[in-house]
């Protein structure tokens, strides 16, 4: 079976990726390869940041890799917190303050429409291809649900009456912008065996 490296160590996201790729091929982490590095992600667009983790991994382990970069955007706040989701009030992964300061932002605010955007920097021996998922949605006024990854817990997709934090894996895995983009990675990687 053949390896891909996914650039991270977020659990989170191994566990979805690892449902959607469903044993086609063997998927590591940047703990399974030994890399404890830090890579910074200094671009601007979740574009650039996706490549500049799939890059780093294939030029220093020359590993079949694809990296990738998310985040929430609300066209009430011009797009923030875009490429700073993470770190968007303050500290890297503070999650309830993060969605504490969209609230605070969206205070008194009607048009709370959004989306969750995934790009994915695939390297496949030495070639960089890019895949892009989007869903569509809207910020709720105040948090519900039991997973309090990220912002799903104020994030409700269109078409539903839930947030992220209240729907299965199962169905986040079937519509969530990180499953539409890996989809098409998976799509790519099916037509190159």
């Amino acid at each position: 079976m053949q390896q891909l490296v996914f650039a991270t160590n977020n659990r989170h996201k191994l566990e979805e990726v690892s449902a959607k790729i469903n044993g086609r091929f063997e998927l590591l982490s940047l703990d399974d390869i030994g890399c404890t590095d830090d890579i910074e992600e200094t671009g601007t667009t979740f574009r650039e940041n996706a490549s500049i983790k799939s890059q780093y991994i294939y030029q220093k382990y020359k590993l079949n890799c694809f990296g990738d970069d998310s985040g929430l955007e609300i066209d009430a706040l011009n797009g923030e917190p875009g490429v700073y989701s993470a770190r968007y009030a303050g500290g890297h992964g503070n999650q309830m303050a993060n969605i504490n300061k969209v609230l605070q932002n969206l205070a008194g605010e009607t048009n709370r429409k959004a989306r969750f955007r995934t790009v994915i920097s695939l390297i496949w021996n030495g070639e960089e291809h890019f895949f892009d998922g989007t869903v569509e949605g809207s910020i709720r006024t105040e948090p519900s649900g039991n997973d309090p990854f990220g912002y799903n817990p104020i994030f409700e997709a269109d078409g539903y009456n839930v947030t992220f934090a209240e729907i299965s894996l199962e169905e986040k895995n079937r519509i969530s912008h990180r499953a539409k983009a890996m989809d098409q990675l998976i799509h790519f990687l099916s037509t190159l065996s």
